[in-house]
């Protein structure tokens, strides 16, 4: 089989440690023994569950706000980063980030973004999607002035997902913004939060021979639809 439209070129071509990597990795596998999850004991509004999930998790991962933020751009070519979860209510889901990088130009591009939770101490997943926007200025301020004083230098230094010469112009940049502002550090007007609005939550829960539990709630005119899907 050819994959040159791939840019892979024939197996033949692959070194001998990665030609014999794939017959150990199908062989990874495990089971997944969770706690069902039904209809029944399922919070019929998705924010409740989302938050008894959250709590249940929260002293057992190290980092229970870790998430991936997957955005596409207008070609439909997808990508996908772990951010941090900085809020959550009837609202949507809040995250802190650079509106110049490459997931800020796909949001502003599609205006849609998926989010997913991977909590593997309880074998969970929760996928969230919906549109996306900024939250106020003044969210933005409170909660760039709540960060480490370290970390404000750093989102002021750094051009995220631009190209850079080395990790010593970083460095630089980041010693020219402490020079410059010391402890009063302004946020800048292209670094703040992002609001998720969900349109639809899928609830996962591992459950033995791969017959996963999954509940899907979709917002229709307003009103919270939970459905059950197959594994």
């Amino acid at each position: 089989m050819k994959h040159d439209h791939l840019g892979l070129g024939p197996q033949s071509a692959l070194r001998p440690e990665a030609r014999n990597l794939s017959p150990s990795m199908s062989a990874i596998r495990r089971e997944y023994l969770g706690e069902p999850l039904s209809e029944t004991v399922s919070d019929s509004n998705p924010f409740n569950q989302f938050t008894t999930w959250f709590e249940q998790v929260r002293p057992l991962e190290a980092d229970p706000t870790t998430m991936a933020v997957s955005t596409a751009d207008r070609e439909g070519r997808p990508s996908s980063r772990m951010c941090l979860l900085k809020g959550v209510d009837e609202r949507g889901f809040v995250f802190y980030t650079n509106y110049r990088s490459r997931k800020g130009r796909d949001i502003g591009e599609t205006r849609f973004a998926s989010l997913l939770f991977y909590w593997r101490s309880l074998e969970r997943q929760v996928r969230i999607e919906g549109p996306i926007g900024a939250v106020s200025d003044a969210e933005s301020d409170a909660y760039f002035a709540s960060r480490p004083l370290e970390s404000r230098w750093s989102a002021v230094a750094s051009p995220q997902s631009d190209v850079i010469d080395s990790r010593e112009d970083l460095e630089t940049r980041v010693a020219a913004v402490k020079q410059q502002c010391g402890e009063h550090v302004p946020r800048p007007a292209w670094w703040g939060g992002y609001r998720v609005v969900p349109t639809v939550f899928e609830f996962w829960q591992g459950r033995p021979n791969r017959l996963h539990d999954r509940l899907r709630y979709t917002s229709r005119k307003g009103v919270w639809v939970r459905e059950r899907l197959a594994p």
